[in-house]
């Protein structure tokens, strides 16, 4: 173990490497206000893309998930990243992720930052042009249902692409309680026998 330019640094037995622990006042600042910026930048795009850039339907959303937090986490540490920094982004992020918790409480704030729910699927029918919104093809949607124990549409009275990415299955012969549905864009084209207080 040494001292570098105020890091602490410990020497691996037998390698010339080195594993830096430590960081300045100005590397904490740079990886604060990185980890800000990354975060502000997330929800934007997200923002702007929609929930189809959190789903998990193939293995192309698999590969772009990887990519982007290799991104942001580069961008967060550096070059150089220590187990400092390591320990300071995250911090900030986690603070971060309260802090929009918090804001998400105002539902005026709330539909500012994220999409809302979008009905993908109503009384067993495909609504197409809501497909095309978020990206998702049909054969995407059969595989959600497949996943979920669906056999047919006709045993669908709801798919619902929520705000996370998730997909949501509601099934014919369950009626749904009309605020469970509240917050979703297209709820009009359910038929009544669905809803029911």
């Amino acid at each position: 173990q040494s001292l570098c330019g105020g890091y602490a640094v410990f020497h691996r037995a037998g390698e010339g490497e080195q594993v830096r622990l430590g960081l300045s006042w100005t590397d904490a600042v740079s990886v604060v206000l990185s980890a800000i910026g990354v975060y502000l930048a997330f929800v934007i795009l997200i923002r702007i893309v929609g929930q189809r850039a959190l789903a998990a339907m193939s293995s192309f959303d698999f590969a772009a998930t990887i990519a982007v937090g290799a991104i942001m986490g580069r961008a967060v540490l550096g070059y150089t990243p220590t187990l400092g920094a390591g320990v300071l982004g995250m911090a900030t992020l986690f603070a971060l992720q309260s802090a929009f918790g918090r804001v998400r409480w105002n539902r005026r704030l709330d539909r500012a930052l994220s999409k809302v729910p979008l009905l993908l699927v109503a009384n067993g029918a495909v609504l197409s042009d809501n497909l095309r919104k978020v990206k998702i093809s049909e054969g995407e949607v059969r595989q959600q249902l497949r996943l979920a124990g669906v056999h047919r549409y006709d045993d669908v009275a709801a798919l619902i692409l929520e705000r996370t990415g998730a997909v949501s299955v509601l099934r014919r012969g369950e009626t749904i309680a009309p605020d469970f549905v509240a917050d979703v864009r297209g709820r009009d084209l359910l038929a009544s026998e669905h809803i029911r207080p």
